[in-house]
């Protein structure tokens, strides 16, 4: 792709945080520092932001930035940090005037031990890191994507809180008292949660007892509520999924739950350049580690979006069990020698191209 420094005059890094947002100004043609400013995370200071980088271009070289053939950004580029969290309002702000949005990594710890840190150093570095960059990223989508985005790590949470609430009924189920234990003898988990909800004191209990029957029952009681909450909140994914993309539904293995983990990932049409970024960016890709006679070796990824790589795996177990054609695939590819783990890998990598291309062209296509 044409190179950053291309397309744009000077390039603004900012650094995020929950309170200021510290910008620096970057010449893209030298690297060089022009400006260097803090500003309130609020939208007067996304406005005192704007206006302080209007103001400096105007300064340096008005005639030039109004002449130049890249004037649909504004001879600019906004590189930020946390475009999605707390630089979700800045970016917002920028896109809403129609500036050119660039996202960046959060720098690796690594990284930083090995030299100085400050919010202005990683404002410039941010900024550099821009114009160095092959594959530009575009912020994610806001509306259906970010409240899908919003329902998946709610619900998630619900379900983890729910399944602690449910393990502490167990574990205390097995301590609990002879008479009290013999109430859930013989039943699974659900039946014991339902049991323990309508335990009831009686007069005369001991204290032992009494403790215990209030303890399940409250915990049960809010594993019960934490899953209805989950419940309506998959009902409301439900609803955006279809809305969005209910062409992924008729997918084999793919679910609600699955394919708004692949869309809050995959955003919007265009901001994933190919299926092979795609891949990447799910973990799914192999990653080459030959060196000298060792040739034809690769590593496991591990990198990448893991939720969507979970759901990517979510898709394949599903298919191995239900689907005829993934069954074939399997047996066959075991004949040749493979072993589990390397076809539920290679499933993975054909998926992630099926569904890039699905979402994408906007044609559903049956995965081989």
């Amino acid at each position: 792709m044409t190179s950053l420094s291309d397309l744009v005059e000077v390039v603004i890094g900012v650094d995020t945080h929950v309170d200021t947002h510290t910008a620096a100004i970057i010449d893209a043609g030298t690297g060089g520092v022009l400006g260097q400013v803090q500003v309130a995370a609020t939208p007067a200071g996304y406005a005192e932001l704007v206006e302080f980088v209007d103001t400096h271009l105007r300064g340096e070289d008005e005639a030039d930035i109004e002449t130049d053939p890249c004037a649909a950004t504004g001879g600019r580029a906004w590189a930020i940090e946390g475009t999605r969290s707390h630089g979700a309002g800045l970016t917002r702000h920028l896109q809403a005037r129609g500036e050119l949005v660039i996202e960046i990594d959060r720098p690796q710890r690594a990284k930083r031990r090995r030299g100085a840190k400050s919010d202005p150093i990683d404002a410039v570095r941010a900024a550099r890191e821009a114009l160095t960059r092959e594959h530009l990223a575009t912020p994610r989508s806001g509306g259906n994507r970010h409240a899908l985005a919003i329902l998946l790590s709610t619900r998630d949470s619900l379900v983890t809180e729910a399944g602690r609430a449910a393990r502490q009924v167990f574990h205390l189920i097995i301590t609990a008292p002879e008479p009290l234990r013999a109430k859930f003898a013989g039943k699974k988990l659900p039946a014991m949660i339902t049991t323990a909800a309508r335990l009831r004191t009686r007069p005369g209990q001991d204290i032992e007892t009494t403790t215990t029957i209030t303890i399940l029952r409250d915990l049960a009681r809010r594993a019960q509520d934490l899953t209805t909450q989950a419940t309506q909140y998959k009902k409301q994914i439900h609803h955006i999924v279809t809305s969005m993309r209910a062409d992924l539904l008729d997918q084999p293995g793919i679910g609600p739950i699955v394919a708004a983990r692949i869309l809050c990932a995959w955003s919007h049409p265009g901001r994933i350049h190919s299926e092979a970024a795609f891949a990447m960016l799910a973990g799914v890709a192999p990653i080459p580690a030959t060196s000298g006679r060792t040739t034809n070796r690769h590593r496991l990824n591990r990198h990448g979006d893991r939720q969507l790589n979970r759901a990517l795996h979510v898709i394949v177990l599903t298919r191995l069990r239900h689907d005829p054609h993934t069954r074939a695939y399997a047996q066959r590819r075991t004949t040749q020698g493979r072993t589990h783990r390397e076809i539920t890998r290679c499933l993975k990598r054909y998926i992630a191209r099926d569904i890039y291309r699905q979402l994408e062209h906007h044609n559903p296509t049956n995965t081989p």
